[in-house]
């Protein structure tokens, strides 16, 4: 592949877990003597609520080039919708400034979607990471479609998600299955110790552990309390286990589930504890330690079975991406959860993830993305085809 010199790659990021995704890719573009890497901040990594995670980024070596603000005070459909358009005038002088050769975004949330599509109308090029994947229960679904058609390359988790892609009318030749981004962290970051993870999130860990993340499911009216909070009369009645929580996204009824949380933690403060950010480090050290992941987190199905852990997933958030066998379902009752935490610690189960296989690849995935990035020729890219498959083979 042919080596372009000089080329500026901006890259979006909105969230704590999807710049975990992103650490590796930002790194290599960082590093190569043949891009420039530009960072444009926004969503939740600007909140106090969420953890101010910018400083983050700063911390681990990046310059921050832009700061896109967009959040309100609300995560009602009307809040958000007023987000997305603050999202979009941001952007609009973002890019204006920057002009960047090609823009990268990952996945399917509405900070994501206000970016790509102004990218899109300033004509600039976009690099669109896990596309192809289904979440039925989320509006994350349309906005990752979306994003698709939006895209001009587009970099997949598996084959399947790139025969997805390339069914939505996108051209064979820009789209590359170069695994899960996530597991590059797995293979790269030096995890904690047991005494000093402990000591990092300021509890004992226990014979049994758990680690909760739950997001509303944003298809579902109102349906976020009560689905989270038969999660919590089954996690109540456990004995002998800790649960660390990690708190939801900026998502429709999300501080629903916050409270819910506060709440739990403030009455088992000797077995729980809370993060609005554990961070990478200490999020995938945290897998390396506890038993299961419970909630409905695409984590649970991206990175939870590489740690060759158990995965208890809770309802339709997650309905239609491909699952590992460590990948137990659920109905959103107390019942169904039970029978699945039963199943979770059984022999038989506990036996069986010896031999779980992630399908979201090995790793490396950084450095392939960045391959791309350097050499895919960009005369005319903007002008896109639809690619008609053949119906009649």
């Amino acid at each position: 592949m042919t080596i372009n010199t000089n080329r500026t790659i901006c890259v979006v990021t909105g969230s704590r877990a999807e710049y975990g995704l992103l650490y590796w890719l930002m790194k290599e573009i960082q590093e190569s003597p043949s891009l420039e890497l530009q960072v444009i901040a926004t969503g939740m990594h600007l909140s106090p609520e969420f953890g101010e995670t910018w400083r983050q980024i700063e911390q681990d070596g990046f310059v921050i080039n832009r700061k896109v603000e967009m959040l309100l005070s609300s995560d009602t459909p009307v809040g958000i919708s007023k987000s997305m358009g603050l999202a979009m005038i941001g952007f609009a002088d973002a890019f204006s400034e920057l002009n960047p050769d090609i823009t990268v975004v990952l996945g399917d949330r509405y900070e994501i979607f206000s970016a790509a599509s102004t990218a899109m109308t300033a004509r600039i090029p976009i690099a669109h990471i896990h596309g192809g994947e289904t979440t039925e229960g989320a509006v994350d679904e349309a906005m990752r479609h979306s994003i698709t058609k939006m895209a001009h390359l587009h970099f997949v988790a598996t084959g399947e998600y790139r025969d997805r892609v390339i069914q939505l009318g996108e051209d064979p030749t820009r789209v590359f299955n170069v695994g899960g981004v996530g597991i590059d962290n797995i293979k790269r970051l030096k995890l904690l110790d047991r005494k000093s993870f402990e000591e990092a999130i300021g509890l004992r860990l226990a014979k049994q552990n758990l680690m909760v993340t739950f997001h509303p499911v944003t298809l579902e009216n109102a349906t976020a309390g009560k689905q989270f909070k038969a999660l919590l009369n089954v996690l109540s009645d456990l004995k002998d286990t800790h649960f660390i929580f990690t708190k939801p996204n900026a998502d429709t009824d999300g501080r629903i589930i916050n409270k819910l949380i506060d709440e739990f933690v403030s009455e088992h403060m000797d077995k729980a504890i809370s993060f609005a950010s554990l961070g990478q480090l200490r999020y995938l050290s945290a897998m390396k330690y506890v038993d299961g992941v419970v909630g409905n987190s695409s984590s649970g199905l991206l990175e939870a079975p590489s740690f060759r852990i158990g995965t208890v997933n809770i309802g339709d958030r997650q309905r239609g991406r491909i699952c590992a066998k460590s990948v137990i379902d659920c109905d959103p009752n107390v019942d169904s959860i039970q029978k699945a935490l039963v199943r979770l610690y059984s022999p038989e189960f506990q036996e069986s993830l010896k031999q779980v296989r992630n399908p979201y690849g090995e790793g490396g995935t950084a450095e392939k993305i960045a391959e791309v990035l350097c050499g895919f020729p960009l005369d005319e890219i903007i002008k896109k085809q639809f690619f008609d498959l053949d119906v009649t083979a």
